[in-house]
């Protein structure tokens, strides 16, 4: 669990102007950090609930703020086949661009919105690289919410931690946009990306966000050589099906390849699907065979 998770402080510096956005005509904008490039009104927030426009400026709320910081055995982010067996500090702000009614960790992911007080504790990206260095973590992890939508934080610290050797890792949805994506992927080592559903419909009813989009950005990750692992949370009547569960395995097998490292990880009650049942291993075993079958080299189940 983070050893750190705290409730809104006073602020000691002023929010900062948002990175990626357009200036639209009567003061709306245009943000273009992930796939749903809000248009957003004056003093409204993007569908993340951390980015607000004030007269016609974005600005990203969650800046400076950490909601959780641990170190974690990098296994748990998962990754199994990137500097295993060491040590990740992980780091998170609160927000996310997707709203996943099974979330674990809603309680941050889903705080801000739509226009709720930003919690966290002021901790400067010189601080965690130097906390990491401190700790012999290897390694930062931008994790349990999402980092696209506290980009110019985690860009920050990816950019000094980079400099001082260290591996920089994000857990993502993947429904970053290309934008965003250009800026990160300089200084990005490894990506553990969750592949929720084999189609549109799936994610557009249970999460937000497009299925095309997130194999797109894995692509564009595997393509310029990012370290990259999948993760696909297998949840009963929404993507348990071995239909659909085949329909994610090739497209994982034909886009990206067979040596990409695939987890199939079991479902447990959460947020608003606390009346359902967690997935059974028979499913997971299924899930296995059918992956097997298509020719992954790698598949690890987990929460098992």
């Amino acid at each position: 669990m983070p050893f750190l998770a705290c409730l809104a402080t006073e602020r000691m510096t002023d929010m900062i102007e948002a990175r990626l956005y357009e200036k639209l005509d009567a003061k709306l904008v245009k943000c273009l950090v992930c796939g749903y490039e809000c248009r957003i009104k004056p003093g409204n927030r993007g569908v993340c609930g951390v980015r607000e426009n004030r007269e016609g400026t974005l600005y990203a709320l969650n800046y400076g703020l950490t909601v959780a910081a641990a170190i974690d055995p990098i296994e748990k982010k998962p990754l199994y086949h990137f500097l295993p067996r060491t040590r990740t500090y992980s780091i998170a702000s609160v927000g996310c661009n997707l709203h996943c009614v099974w979330c674990q960790n809603w309680e941050i992911s889903q705080s801000p919105k739509p226009d709720r007080e930003i919690e966290g504790v002021e901790i400067s990206p010189k601080v965690h690289v130097g906390r990491a260095l401190a700790y012999g973590c290897p390694s930062i992890s931008y994790t349990y919410s999402e980092p696209t939508v506290y980009l110019e934080y985690a860009l920050e610290t990816m950019i000094l931690a980079k400099a001082k050797g260290l591996k920089n890792i994000w857990v993502t949805n993947g429904f970053m946009s290309q934008k965003t994506l250009e800026l990160i992927l300089p200084h990005l080592d490894a990506a553990n990306v969750d592949y929720k559903g084999p189609d549109d419909g799936t994610y557009q009813k249970y999460c937000g966000g497009k299925a095309d989009l997130v194999m797109a950005n894995m692509m564009r990750m595997h393509g310029a050589g990012v370290h990259l692992e999948i993760t696909s949370l297998i949840v009963p009547g929404v993507n348990d099906k071995p239909s659909q569960i085949e329909s994610m395995v090739a497209q994982i097998a034909t886009k990206l390849g067979k040596d990409i490292p695939w987890h199939i990880s079991r479902f447990f009650p959460a947020w608003k699907m606390t009346d359902s049942h967690p997935t059974p291993i028979s499913v997971l075993e299924t899930a296995r065979q059918i992956g097997t079958r298509y020719g992954i080299r790698q598949i690890h189940l987990g929460n098992v």
